[in-house]
This record gives C-alpha cells, structure tokens and sequence, in this order.
C-alpha cells in the first residue's frame, strides 16, 4: 500500500524545512541548530515544525533515508546495465540529480555532514557491487574487491570533488569521466 499524495503545502512545508537545515549546516554542525533557528530561517512555526519532525537529527535521518533510497534505486539500475552507452546515460542522470541538489549533496557528503550516513552510502555501494569482507583468501578475489573498493572510493571522491570545485564539467563529462576511471582500466 503506498503513502497517500501528500497535499501541496504539506510538500512545500518540508521542502523549506529541508532547505533551512541544509542552509545552517553549512555554518555549523547539527548539534548547535535549535529548531527554533530552523523555524526562524524557514519562516515556520515551531508547532508546524512539530507536527512533521521532533528534532533536527529527525529532520536530518529523514533526508537522509531518501538520498540512500534514491542513491539504491540508480546503483541497482546502473549495476544491471552492460551496455557502454547506457550506462553513462544512468551515470549522467545520477550527476544530473546530484548537480540538481548539489547544495544538499554537498553538505551531507562534507565534514559537516553525518558521518554514519557517509558510512552507510558507501556500505550501500560496496553491498550493490558485492563488495563485502573477503571470505576466501584467492587473489584473484581478493584483488577484485580492492578494484571495486578503488572505483567506489574514486567515484564518491570525484564527485566530491567536482561539487567543491563548482560542478566546472557538466554531467555529461563527469559520467564520461567515471565511466573510464571505472569500466576501462580494468
């Protein structure tokens, strides 16, 4: 059974909400925002607030969950594709997105950002490429993971860095980039 639509003021009430958290996380880390400040930036009421969300780390899991749920849903998709160019069109839609939100992405992927939501998006990565703890000791194995380790740890630092850098390439380039960082040099 799925969420019913949600009411256009409703959508509008936590997009702001999102927004104002976002905006003062680039200032200060979570833990010094009150959610009166919040309500303050959002030009909300506390009680409007509080019918949505019951502190400002709830507000942020929230935010989180849905990159995560987003983040699963385009790795599943690109991990099924094998042909070349489909697979930079799924790459450059994921940095399409990603420059789309980037003032979001930016901040939960930087040091103000959670650290265990940074820790559960790259364990949702390596899980989707089957990147897990080597049970056998083959090397052949064993050098596979620390391939896909790299191309995991590459991409997310790449586009990290793209973000920092003003997003100076387009999507497409980007997903040219990755696309041959990670598929070609293998």
């Amino acid at each position: 059974m799925s969420e019913p639509k949600l009411s256009r003021k409703i959508r509008y009430t936590r997009m702001v909400l999102k927004d104002s958290l976002l905006e003062l996380m680039k200032q200060k880390p979570i833990s010094k925002i009150t959610v009166k400040e919040l309500c303050e930036n959002a030009d909300i009421n506390r009680s409007t607030y509080y019918s949505h969300y019951s502190d400002p780390y709830d507000l942020l899991k929230k935010i989180e969950n849905e990159t995560l749920e987003w983040a699963e849903k385009m790795v599943t998709t690109l991990l099924e594709q094998t042909d070349e160019n489909e697979t930079i069109k799924i790459l450059e839609s994921i940095l399409e997105y990603i420059t789309d939100n980037s003032k979001h992405i930016q901040v939960l992927m930087s040091e103000q950002g959670d650290i265990d939501f940074q820790k559960q998006l790259l364990s949702m990565l390596y899980n989707r490429c089957g990147i897990s703890p080597a049970n056998e000791k083959n090397a052949d194995s064993l050098t596979n993971e620390y391939y896909f380790i790299f191309v995991v740890n590459g991409s997310v630092g790449l586009i990290q860095y793209w973000l920092k850098s003003g997003l100076n390439k387009s999507a497409r380039e980007m997903a040219e980039i990755i696309f041959n960082m990670a598929y070609k040099t293998r």
